[in-house]
């Protein structure tokens, strides 16, 4: 029975997903009429049930695991090489498994509000008409998410992979009238198949060690150190390009062009969660493997402090928060790097939750405002309340604000980190965890700045009107949105203030492999985030309150537009990796059309020619 919940939970929104697929796009008469068009309300039907199905299996299979299961048959075997079809499943799975789809069906029903009037409309008219296929392609992507959750097999795991790759690229050029969203699309697609690459070969150097594909099989095998170390580095290589890790990270500040319910799919549970996931499930040969961790520690640290800095100096309030993701995601993977993988499974968690939350109250903002701009915002907690209230608890758990559910993650990773420094406590050498700690106390307090900044600015101070866009009016009384909106934002504002709690309770902690009290370190070792998260905020507030119509990010000087720009890596990688490889394709076809085309034209033109002397 729990083998069929298993393969259940990808293949409920799967279905959902293909049939969606089949239907014709919404009529562009607008208002009530496109409202109410039986396409629409079949795709959203369709895009609900599939996710609440999920749902539903995920906490029936919840429920009933408890030591790991796995079914597995046989699929394909190549001169006994094994590719297995079946599941792998146990609590850190299954908890997963509720986020991903707890996550799903909330962006799932908040869509249906945010795109009845187009993505930033409200007022009752241009529907989008291409509802049908976003639905029915964020039920491809939880099913793909829910793939390598339960894959027991590294094919199947794989096949997850890419699906969410291709479904990424659709959702971020959904609206395909904002002129960046192809760009930001296709470059997410190429940076993470840059990585992907590394992915596959390091699965193949298992699967052919190991002489199976199947994930108990390649756990259980004696690989040789060196054989080892190169796997986990290549699939490093992935979990970058999909985690968002230095250097392959500057996809996910730009797929904010796509909707932002998609946002917040691909930042809480899908897509960056899946590279940190794919780790804790192959932990085990990443401990034999201390360079390789040494690589991620590096890596972690990098991404953690550069997300934080880069976050403190945009106008965008979904960069602000894409940022964020980036440096989150550094802390899950630190906590990876010191092996601490339930501390990386408990912040990816808790980060579901107020990330989710964090994004849908951003699109209510802008669907209220008609812009992302912090610069054009201001006095919002009067006018939106719910919204306002919403974001703080969001934000207080995203900074760590004690008792909010990021707080409680944050200190296991910090603690783990600091066992790792202090006591060579993990697999990796012992500066792997002076680094991850250090790093991770710094962005605590930068952390606090930007989250405390982002407040201010938004909902505190006096109004400032918003630039009417060029494609409808301004908005001049902004409002909590509708219900089919608010509601999921409520609902995903409790696990983000009450998730952490959690760590009190044993059988939580049992499912994802922690001790219990490994992640309640209450005493003095909380005094010194607690302080640096005090003084962030105190930072931001002090500057704030000097003008409350200027911006704090003033504080950084000639350094602003630097962060703003993510450190100018773009134009790092437009240098040494974009204009090189144009300039090749350049000369490539230069040669292949005159030499190659010009040999097979000029043959067909001869033989012409010829056949026509001799008819002749």
């Amino acid at each position: 029975m729990t083998g069929l919940l298993g393969a259940l939970l990808p293949a409920v929104p799967l279905v959902a997903g293909l049939v969606g697929l089949l239907l014709p796009p919404v009529s562009r008469g607008g208002g009530a009429r496109a409202g109410a068009d039986p396409a629409r309300r079949v795709a959203v039907g369709l895009g609900v049930a599939g996710a609440a199905g999920a749902l539903l299996v995920a906490v029936a299979l919840l429920a009933r695991v408890g030591a790991p299961v796995e079914t597995s048959n046989t699929w394909v075997d190549l001169g006994g090489l094994r590719v297995t079809l079946g599941v792998r499943l146990d609590g850190a799975a299954a908890l997963v498994a509720v986020a991903v789809a707890a996550v799903a069906l909330a962006v799932q029903v908040y869509s249906v509000g945010y795109l009845r009037a187009g993505l930033h409309d409200e007022a009752g008219v241009d529907v989008d008409h291409r509802y049908p296929p976003y639905a029915a392609q964020i039920s491809l992507f939880t099913a793909a998410m829910l793939l390598v959750v339960v894959a027991g097999d590294l094919v199947m795991l794989l096949v997850g992979w890419e699906v969410m790759g291709l479904c990424s690229y659709l959702l971020i050029a959904h609206d395909r009238r904002l002129p960046g969203a192809p760009a930001a699309a296709m470059k997410a697609f190429l940076v993470t198949r840059v990585g992907d690459v590394g992915f596959l070969l390091g699965i193949a150097l298992l699967g052919v060690s190991a002489g199976s594909f199947r994930i108990a099989d390649v756990l259980a095998h004696d690989h040789s150190a060196g054989t080892l170390t190169a796997a986990c580095l290549l699939l490093l290589a992935g979990v970058a390009g999909k985690s968002a890790q230095f250097p392959l990270h500057t996809w996910l500040p730009d797929a904010m062009a796509g909707p932002t319910p998609v946002s917040a799919l691909i930042h809480a549970a899908t897509m960056v969660a899946a590279g940190v996931y794919a780790v804790t499930r192959l932990f085990p040969l990443f401990e034999r493997a201390p360079a390789a961790l040494a690589v991620l520690g590096v890596l972690a640290s990098v991404t953690l402090l550069l997300g934080a800095l880069a976050a403190t100096a945009q106008d965008d309030l979904k960069r602000v928060l894409a940022w964020s993701t980036v440096s989150q995601l550094g802390y899950m993977t630190g906590a990876l790097a010191v092996g601490a993988p339930s501390a990386a499974l408990f912040h990816l968690l808790t980060h579901a939750a107020f990330k989710a939350l964090l994004f849908l109250a951003a699109g209510a903002v802008i669907h209220a405002l008609g812009t992302p701009l912090l610069s054009r915002m201001g006095g919002l907690r009067s006018t939106m309340p719910v919204t306002f209230w919403c974001t703080a608890v969001g934000l207080g758990a995203l900074a760590g604000v004690p008792p909010l559910a990021g707080f409680w993650s944050k200190d296991g990773v910090l603690a783990a980190a600091q066992a790792a420094a202090l006591d060579s406590a993990g697999p990796a050498p012992a500066w792997v965890g002076w680094l991850v700690w250090l790093a991770g106390l710094a962005g605590v307090a930068v952390t606090a700045w930007y989250a405390t900044r982002l407040l201010l600015r938004a909902f505190l101070g006096a109004a400032r009107p918003p630039l009417p866009p060029h494609d409808r009016p301004i908005a001049l009384h902004p409002h909590d949105p509708p219900a089919v909106m608010r509601v999921p934002m409520l609902l995903l504002a409790v696990p983000a203030a009450l998730l952490g709690l959690a760590a009190f309770w044993p059988a939580f902690t049992g499912r994802l492999g922690a001790a219990e009290g490994e992640w309640t370190h209450v005493g003095p070792a909380l005094l010194l985030p607690l302080a640096l998260l005090a003084a962030g905020a105190a930072l931001a507030w002090a500057g704030w309150r000097r003008d409350t119509a200027a911006d704090p990010a003033r504080a950084l000087g000639p350094l602003g537009p630097v962060f703003a720009a993510g450190f100018r890596l773009d134009d790092v990688q437009r240098a040494l990796v974009v204009r090189p490889v144009t300039a090749l394709a350049r000369f490539a076809r230069a040669a292949d059309e005159p030499v190659v085309d010009g040999a097979v034209d000029g043959t067909g033109r001869g033989a012409t020619g010829l056949g026509g002397v001799l008819a002749g």
